[in-house]
């Protein structure tokens, strides 16, 4: 998703808790990554990995220059032969420590193994953050979560998954818009989505 659709989501969400809670979590995962000098790593469950999520993300931390947000994709199944940035296993969560930040993206329960590799890695020092679907065990783990339920809300989490990536590598802060009915807003991306390409004459 490009940053003039990232836009326009914004302008139909806004008014909504959207926008302003994956700014805030977008800040959350900043205020880890950046100072530590990086070493984020991102990791999903055995049925979800977050490629699009890594592939934002490393976008992002070109055009903002912040390579601090280019992540470490952590995998639960590596196959021979594959490259070295897809061959990063479960195992490099036992080597997180004090400084590295692990962002955990679970659309759904994640397994009693994953859940306690982050435990450790909390306990070694890291610093938790996650984007699930509703469970408890894994809010309870993160030092900051942003919770999107399947079926309870307008979103889904790979939409949110955008939203925070591009907050993330935002340099400045929104422009304040005054309240527009959610039909008007709607009605302004159809507009927009749709029109002709502007003529040149």
């Amino acid at each position: 998703m490009d940053a003039v659709r990232v836009a326009l989501l914004r302008e139909v969400l806004a008014g909504t808790q959207w926008p302003a809670a994956a700014r805030r979590f977008a800040g959350s995962l900043r205020h880890s990554v950046v100072p530590a000098g990086g070493d984020l790593l991102l990791v999903g469950t055995e049925q979800y990995e977050p490629w699009h999520l890594a592939a934002h993300l490393v976008d992002e931390a070109a055009w903002s220059g912040l390579p601090e947000l280019a992540p470490t994709l952590v995998r639960h199944r590596v196959r021979t032969g594959e490259p070295a940035h897809l061959s990063v296993g479960l195992g490099r969560l036992a080597a997180a420590r004090r400084g590295h930040t692990l962002l955990v993206v679970a659309p759904e329960q994640p397994g009693a193994g994953l859940l306690e590799r982050v435990h450790d890695a909390r306990r070694a020092g890291a610093t938790v953050l996650s984007l699930h679907g509703g469970d408890p065990d894994l809010a309870a783990l993160a030092h900051d979560a942003l919770s999107v339920r399947a079926g309870a809300g307008e979103l889904d989490l790979d939409t949110v998954q955008h939203l925070v990536s591009a907050a993330a590598g935002e340099n400045g802060l929104p422009v304040q818009r005054g309240p527009r009915r959610l039909r008007d807003r709607l009605a302004r991306l159809a507009d927009q989505l749709t029109a002709p390409p502007p003529s040149h004459w």
